[in-house]
């Protein structure tokens, strides 16, 4: 039987696995939507959650979070369920954390294995990948794509629509409104000084591939090409598997991506 703390509140549509742990003060609404958390995954202290939603097994959510609460978007009735969040397993929520639901047609998704820093936030029809890292107070406005392996800096901003490349990192206090391309390195606010490289050797990519993804950096950022005469550049190493990520990646963007252009003038 699940552990339920006699002050937490669960309403509607609830389904808990034998070990979950409902700690003090939590409220489990599932009046919207169903609610379903799997096995061995815990909620510490004044957790909120709303439903539709559906949580994988061994994610930790501390004191004060909130998932799956109604977009913060003036035109969406705060009762509208929408599709709801999918969340994985072996996530961890730091306290503060605000996740909200989506407003469009399809479910919100969090992947497995990721970090949530305290006061980081996801905005309505976020989707994030797996084994990434918000430092505290990360902002994810609405629509923004991550893919896996990305990580955050303190109080890192991301602008809605906005997609973060596999393996990219966001340095702390810097903003980015335009996408930021896999392995990037945002120094400052929309500007990509250099390459995770120290991220793409832990996460195993080989030195070949690393040294595929420099040229294309300085391809993309370096070379003083436009845009459209860089992505030709690139095309002339297709079929090599690093490359073709970038050839894909910048092909389906529809901000822009985020280069050395905008340091001084923060805008592409």
């Amino acid at each position: 039987m699940p552990t339920i703390h006699p002050t937490a509140i669960i309403e509607g549509n609830v389904t808990l696995a034998d070990d979950v742990v409902i700690g003090p003060w939590c409220h489990l609404m599932g009046t919207l939507g169903p609610i379903t958390i799997g096995a061995g995954t815990i909620l510490r202290a004044r957790v909120q959650l709303e439903g539709p939603l559906t949580i994988g097994q061994k994610n930790q959510f501390y004191a004060n979070t909130c998932i799956g609460c109604a977009p913060q978007d003036l035109g969406t009735p705060p009762d509208f369920p929408g599709k709801g969040i999918t969340i994985g397993s072996n996530n961890v929520f730091r306290e503060g954390v605000t996740i909200s639901r989506p407003k469009m047609d399809q479910s919100g998704r969090i992947g497995d294995s990721n970090y949530w820093m305290a006061n980081s936030h996801a905005g309505h029809d976020c989707t994030v990948g797996n084994n990434c890292v918000f430092a505290n107070g990360t902002l994810l406005a609405g629509h923004v794509d991550v893919a896996d392996r990305v990580i955050t800096g303190g109080s890192a901003a991301v602008h809605q629509f906005v997609r973060l490349g596999r393996g990219c990192f966001v340095s702390g206090v810097a903003g980015v409104f335009h996408d930021v391309c896999p392995f990037f390195l945002v120094s400052t606010t929309n500007y990509a000084g250099g390459l995770n490289v120290i991220g793409m050797r832990r996460s195993g990519v080989s030195s070949a591939s690393i040294d595929s993804a420099r040229w294309a950096y300085a391809t993309l950022c370096r070379s003083h090409l436009l845009p459209k005469n860089a992505l030709e550049v690139l095309r002339t190493r297709a079929g090599d598997p690093m490359i073709d990520q970038y050839i894909s990646f910048v092909e389906s963007s529809k901000r822009g991506i985020v280069s050395t252009r905008g340091r001084r003038t923060g805008s592409e």
